[in-house]
């Protein structure tokens, strides 16, 4: 599939697979210099490029794994979600969960890029639902873990 990227910084460097059947695209810092990134704080990190999806694809940004087990860098959102018709500057919000200062590197990769299909829903009001085995089961109901 082709997604059109525009850069919107000079030192913006493009998604990048790190291995051929890797489902995550590297995103990267663009910044001037390192970014500090205090204890128990957000920072929101600049990538320098806007993306073009297709309609029905969303772009998920999630964490990278190295990034969140070394430096205890992960998105703040979780996961945060690109829509397709949005074409401003694609940014992660990095919330460091350590109690130390943790440092971004300029071009540093902060984050993965997965583009996948998406349905839209249409919400209809209904006076019941239908049963099932699971009912209104909630939080730890089907195991006993």
């Amino acid at each position: 599939m082709k997604v059109n990227v525009k850069k919107l910084n000079g030192n913006a460097k493009l998604p990048s697979y790190g291995s051929k059947d890797a489902a995550g695209a590297d995103l990267y810092a663009c910044t001037d210099s390192a970014l500090e990134i205090a204890p128990h704080t957000t920072a929101m990190i600049p990538t320098g490029i806007a993306l073009e999806l297709p309609v029905g694809y969303a772009g998920f940004i999630y964490a990278r794994s190295g990034l969140a087990s070394k430096k205890g860098l992960a998105p703040a959102n979780k996961v945060g979600v690109v829509d397709c018709d949005y074409r401003g500057e694609v940014k992660v919000a990095l919330h460091n969960h350590t109690d130390l200062p943790q440092t971004i590197d300029a071009g540093e990769r902060i984050a993965q890029l997965v583009v996948a299909p998406y349905v839209t829903a249409d919400f209809v009001e209904a006076e019941e639902l239908s049963s099932t085995e699971r009912g209104a089961g909630g939080f730890g109901s089907t195991g006993t873990n």
